[in-house]
């Protein structure tokens, strides 16, 4: 796949709903799907997962968050134990299979349904600048008419 002269990669936000609230709780699961979801999606881990528990004002809002750094970006995770619900996001400046991804979070969590999102970051970032010079030549020349 040929990626565009302009832009800078994929965002996957994921919200799962119905969760299964022990796995969504358990710790070592969540830093075992942080430590297998680079590879699975043909990404560069560099560092081994952070993960830990949170307690906010909330009682019902405590959770475990966690996030991997990857040569590419990063991907986090919050869970939400009381609520059956977790939020995912996946952001890489290489392309991806994010339906992969989906499908290994909500094997792994139990998510039952979900919503997903896939942003275009940066659209504007020169990744070929020659074509991007060449671009904008070409938008101050109609602008000029």
């Amino acid at each position: 796949m040929n990626k565009p002269p302009i832009g800078f990669g994929m965002h996957l936000t994921l919200d799962g709903y119905g969760c299964n609230p022990e796995r969504l709780a358990n710790l070592d699961l969540i830093y075992e799907f942080l430590e297998r979801c680079p590879d699975l999606i043909e990404m560069t881990k560099i560092m081994p997962p952070y993960v830990f528990k949170y307690y906010g004002k909330v009682p019902e809002d405590w959770g475990v968050s966690g996030f991997v750094l990857i040569a590419e970006s990063h991907i986090s995770i919050h869970t939400f134990p009381e609520r059956n619900y977790l939020s995912l996001d996946i952001f890489s400046c290489k392309d991806f299979d994010y339906g992969q991804a989906v499908a290994y979070a909500s094997e792994i969590f139990g998510i039952t349904r979900y919503e997903h999102h896939l942003l275009d970051r940066g659209l504007e970032f020169p990744r070929e600048v020659r074509t991007v010079e060449r671009l904008m030549r070409q938008e101050r020349e109609q602008m000029r008419g």
